[in-house]
């Protein structure tokens, strides 16, 4: 780093360290020395820098914080999840827009310790990992206000319908607020859809992920430079997407799992969203799911647009069983009569310009590699891991482990392998 700075002739403005980065930044806390910018991406889990990054930071500063542990954040490990950024995950179709909620959800709490709270300008996920950038500042009235931002996600384990419950309310009065606990909770002992079990997770960040302005500010300076990065289109197509999301309206639904769940064919984007804008709803993609579907709508009115669609595209009852979400949520008539006509602002902007929203992946087998060894040794990559362990329970030992055997076939006279049979034909010396 040392020659990288004398190389760049930037001496004057980067001074290197080799220590432990809390270290560091609780010394600059202790110093009244305050970072304006700090940007933490370890390999992992950024959990036990947060701490201290939250009280490092000058007022108003800017915190980078990059996650690369994606399973547990996507609720392959809620225990782990919760142990790390006190929140627990789900395993759900909106997992990577719940890992940046519950990011942003550990920020603020820990800004909260010492009267800080955060303000999140922008909010990625994109290939293996998910990334914020907030601003902190300090301030004790906002920081009561911070209960009111959280949120309990139910969801519910046969069809997927999600509600969320706040932690507390904000009662304005004036030109002052009153807070309080929330009430509760949305839902039932089962889902009122399918009578299966919800599951609780959370708590989680219920506010907007994204500044709009700061958005429109980037895009506007990708415009200004063209060609100044070389993953601008990239960088264009997902603002771009992030700047049309409904940003009052936490978690979506995929055409897949709406689809699925009811045992039809899906229903193209266009027609989906077309539903929803003739039935007076909000709509909006994702940046974190390429067949994500945002919207405002409760889940009764999807379920009842589903409702008509399966009425166009008929599903065979008879082969499902009677206590499946399918078969339960088909068995209600629709209240609303869905219409899958083309609306005039089905197709959002990004799509109709063709932007590159969701890039495929440059090569196969490609993402995150393992972890280096310790000692500097080089890692296997996973295809090799995978390679080598290819049908490991069911290869045979080599011939030398299975010659102690006596063949079974042999004795009856049927083996038909000869000396290239693994097990032994000599005979059995007598007794």
């Amino acid at each position: 780093m040392a020659r990288n700075v004398a190389r760049n002739g930037v001496g004057g403005l980067v001074t290197p360290r080799l220590a432990d980065a809390r270290m560091l930044m609780y010394e600059s806390k202790a110093q009244r020395e305050p970072f304006d910018v700090i940007d933490l991406d370890p390999y992992g889990s950024p959990a036990p820098f947060l701490d201290a990054a939250v009280q490092a930071i000058s007022e108003g500063g800017l915190l980078c914080v990059t996650c690369t542990d994606m399973a547990v954040m996507a609720g392959n490990s809620a225990e782990t999840c919760y142990s790390k950024y006190g929140a627990v995950s789900l395993k759900g179709k909106f997992c990577h827009e719940m890992a940046l909620r519950i990011i942003l959800h550990s920020l603020d709490l820990r800004a909260n310790c010492y009267q800080r709270f955060v303000v999140p300008l922008l909010s990625v996920s994109a290939d293996f990992y998910v990334r914020v950038f907030v601003r902190v500042f300090t301030g004790q009235a906002k920081v009561k206000a911070s209960a009111s931002k959280q949120a309990l996600v139910f969801h519910c384990v046969g069809c997927g319908s999600h509600h969320l419950q706040r932690l507390g309310r904000a009662t304005s009065h004036g030109t002052s607020f009153k807070y309080s606990p929330a009430t509760g909770p949305p839902v039932g002992p089962t889902c009122e859809f399918c009578q299966q079990r919800h599951q609780v997770g959370g708590p989680v960040w219920a506010e907007p992920l994204h500044d709009p302005s700061f958005v429109e500010r980037v895009l506007a300076a990708l415009e200004r430079s063209p060609g100044r990065f070389q993953t601008e289109p990239r960088m264009r197509g997902m603002l771009s997407v992030i700047a049309e999301e409904l940003s009052d309206v936490p978690l979506y639904y995929t055409l897949d799992g709406l689809s699925s769940t009811i045992r039809s064919n899906t229903p193209a984007l266009l027609q989906l969203r077309s539903a929803l804008l003739h039935a007076g709803f909000r709509v909006s993609l994702s940046h974190a799911c390429r067949n994500a579907v945002k919207t405002d709508a409760p889940p009764a009115v999807l379920w009842d647009i589903m409702r008509c669609w399966a009425k166009l595209h008929p599903v065979k009852l008879e082969r499902l069983p009677d206590s499946s979400p399918a078969a339960r949520i088909l068995s209600v008539e629709p209240t609303l009569q869905a219409s899958f006509a083309l609306h005039e602002d089905a197709n959002p902007s990004s799509r109709r310009r063709g932007l590159k929203r969701f890039p495929e992946n440059p090569e196969a087998f490609w993402g995150p590699k393992a972890r280096a060894k310790p000692g500097g040794g080089i890692a296997p990559s996973l295809q090799e891991k995978r390679e080598r362990l290819q049908n490991k329970r069911r290869q045979r030992q080599d011939g030398a482990g299975l010659k102690q055997f006596p063949c079974k076939r042999f004795k009856e006279g049927t083996c038909t392998q000869g000396e290239q049979c693994c097990y032994s034909h000599e005979e059995p010396p007598p007794h």
